[in-house]
């Protein structure tokens, strides 16, 4: 089963946090094909256009108090309801207001079929460990729902990149070690952070959207993967609007090139293939039905403190 693990789908690039702010104006980013230009609009007809060589595709939420940003839970839902046997939803959820992040996760599960959570620490402006923070991944956990955290980088200037590392992902892991938990990008620039997490952590895993669109950076990053021996912890993710699945799968097969005619080692296309092929929804115990058991539907909030 192929599976696009790390999409999004909006109708302006502002409800990321990417405005006609000059500074965030100057950022370029690599576009399907390999043009580069500013951030493109993605509509529900492109995005499902996009999707067509995947057999599942996860669209994700987005919601930033600190950017005043969202992509809505329930246009992501109302999508995906669409077509229900091609996406899956993950909710966007701040967690720097706990009480409405709750509220929301338990709405967004029972109500709207949502299967995991999108969270961005540097666009939030939260630390990922802050203790309020880990009551929200303790009901993800309860209830079977990944978390997919976004290295946040690219969401402009006002982005806070000392609480974007993976490595401060580590206490969460330890804490929560029934928590699935994707680091999109390889967290990217922080590729080295996330191999080594995901070496370290049996419940971490991470998506390879945006690397290939540079494709030195993206055959160092998987190599050392490789060689680190948790290349089999690597999922499949386009990054849509920004590239489509069919050319991520392209530049995919094609990294070896950048080793030909060198001593540099070649990455095992198996290994390779196994990305593009992996059952990340097996993986990440995402549930494919679109029902929500009666026992999920009347699990209780935690009580605040």
């Amino acid at each position: 089963m192929i599976v696009d693990c790390f999409t999004h789908v909006w109708d302006s690039p502002s409800q990321v946090g990417l405005g006609a702010d000059t500074r965030r104006g100057r950022l370029k980013f690599a576009l399907i094909g390999g043009r580069e230009g500013e951030a493109p609009v993605a509509t529900s007809r492109q995005h499902f256009e996009a999707c067509e060589p995947v057999d599942r595709t996860i669209v994700l939420g987005f919601k930033s108090h600190y950017l005043g940003a969202e992509i809505s839970n329930d246009d992501v839902a109302a999508y995906v309801r669409e077509h229900p046997d091609k996406l899956i939803g993950f909710a966007g959820i701040d967690p720097t207001r706990p009480k409405e992040a709750l509220v929301d996760l338990q709405r967004t599960r029972d109500e709207l079929g949502m299967r995991g959570l999108a969270i961005a620490p540097a666009a939030q402006d939260f630390h990922p460990s802050h203790s309020t923070a880990h009551r929200l991944y303790e009901v993800a956990s309860e209830l079977e729902m990944p978390v997919l955290f976004h290295p946040g980088v690219d969401f402009g200037a006002r982005t806070k990149l000392e609480y974007a590392r993976p490595v401060l992902l580590d206490e969460v892991a330890r804490e929560h070690p029934d928590l699935k938990i994707i680091i999109a990008h390889m967290g990217y620039p922080w590729v080295q952070e996330t191999i080594v997490m995901l070496g370290k952590h049996a419940n971490v895993y991470s998506d390879i959207s945006w690397l290939l669109h540079q494709p030195w950076q993206a055959y160092l990053a998987l190599s050392s993967a490789h060689q680190y021996g948790v290349i089999d912890k690597l999922l499949f993710g386009s990054g849509f609007p920004f590239t489509s699945a069919a050319h991520t799968m392209e530049a995919l097969y094609s990294i070896n090139h950048m080793c030909h005619g060198t001593n540099l080692p070649a990455i095992p296309r198996e290994q390779l293939r196994g990305i593009v092929e992996r059952n990340a929804l097996e993986l990440l115990s995402i549930r494919i039905d679109n029902r929500v058991s009666a026992r999920d539907h009347n699990r209780a909030l935690p009580e605040e403190d």
